[in-house]
């Protein structure tokens, strides 16, 4: 399953230091606005201590985490849903992103430029909000025309997909983010029953229907911050430090008493978009296999091969710890510890999975 965390936020805010600290790559941090204009692409590692140790009582040749792709987009400043800036290119790098990590700045530092002259982290957020729901609105305003054609033209189910649509528009016109939509994330992670409103919702790909995550960049990470900010999901980082990080040893960082803070947004990037790790272990790899929270085992099967989903028979499961506990598959196998399960498990974040097809 392939995870795509879209970075985005004003200008100069801290997005491509970010990206560096997270993905140890270099890229161009000058101070300048725009700097970023092809969107920087890198992996990173979900950390999960559980791998390791499980690759170590199994002797394994490699270990294969489960991974987070980070885009760094360049800087959206105000009228970009109309082309201000580079406005289109960068809303078009966002629509394939799955998530949003939204940057932040709160840190005070007059050498370091800022695009409105002023250090304002709510009004930055609704800048950029207000940005993607111009965008927004104009796809749900194109989406409205042509289903209400259909519904003149009676095809079918397309009275609901309007109803639907106008609803979505509804809350964009309030300044709301179509994921803000009442009723919205409850339809979309439903069953099957509202598969046709689900089915425009997907069409139109909507920035704001994506998970956000704010990413506050400041000095002082232990600062409480307004309710407004708090509220959201979040995340604090000093940012430039995690950059510095990059180059200590684990002694210089102890010595300076620095902890690196980057990890847990990765995780809760991952945690963020509902998703989970199972865990499959042996003499020639562990590894970690990403899928949805509430993943059947047939369809846990899929993140390995779709043939696994398709041809599924049963499934032999043990939780991490438990397993490791006992030493090793084979022990845990005779002592009867090793469940079998058949279509309706629901997998656990940590299982150790051995699948039958």
């Amino acid at each position: 399953m392939s995870l795509k965390i879209g970075i985005v936020g004003l200008p100069n805010v801290g997005k491509s230091t970010l990206f560096k600290a997270l993905t140890k790559n270099p890229v161009d941090i000058s101070n300048y606005p725009f700097c970023t204009i092809e969107p920087n692409v890198g992996v990173v590692k979900v950390p999960d201590e559980r791998l390791e140790k499980l690759a170590k009582m199994s002797d394994s040749a490699k270990i294969v985490p489960a991974v987070v792709e980070f885009v760094d987009i360049a800087g959206i400043v105000k009228g970009a849903s109309e082309g201000e800036g580079l406005g289109n290119k960068f809303l078009a790098n966002i629509r394939e992103v799955d998530a949003i990590a939204q940057v932040v700045r709160v840190f005070e530092n007059e050498k370091i430029t800022h695009v409105n002259n002023k250090i304002d982290p709510i009004g930055d957020i609704e800048v950029i909000n207000t940005e993607l729901i111009l965008a927004d609105l104009e796809t749900v305003t194109k989406t409205e025309a042509r289903v209400e054609k259909e519904v003149r033209g009676n095809k079918k189910g397309a009275d609901k997909q309007l109803e639907i649509v106008r609803k979505v528009k509804n809350a964009l016109e309030k300044g709301k983010l179509a994921n803000e939509t009442e009723n919205i994330m409850e339809m979309l992670n439903s069953s099957a029953a509202y598969e046709n409103e689900k089915i425009i919702i997907r069409e139109m790909s909507l920035l704001t229907m994506k998970p956000f995550l704010f990413v506050y960049n400041m000095a002082d990470i232990s600062q409480k911050l307004a309710d407004e900010l708090e509220n959201r999901k979040n995340i604090k980082l000093d940012i430039k430090i995690e950059e510095e990080l990059i180059d200590m040893n684990e002694t210089e960082k102890a010595e300076l008493g620095l902890v690196s803070h980057i990890n847990d947004l990765v995780v809760v990037a991952y945690d963020l978009l509902g998703l989970m790790t199972f865990l499959t272990t042996g003499k020639d790899e562990s590894r970690a296999w990403t899928i949805k929270k509430g993943a059947t085992a047939p369809e846990a099967g899929a993140a390995i091969h779709t043939d696994f989903q398709e041809k599924f028979i049963r499934a032999d499961v043990i939780m991490w710890d438990k397993l490791l506990e006992i030493g090793s598959w084979g022990k845990a196998k005779e002592l009867g510890v090793i469940k079998t399960v058949g279509k309706e498990y629901i997998v656990k974040d940590g299982d150790v999975i051995e699948f039958k097809v």
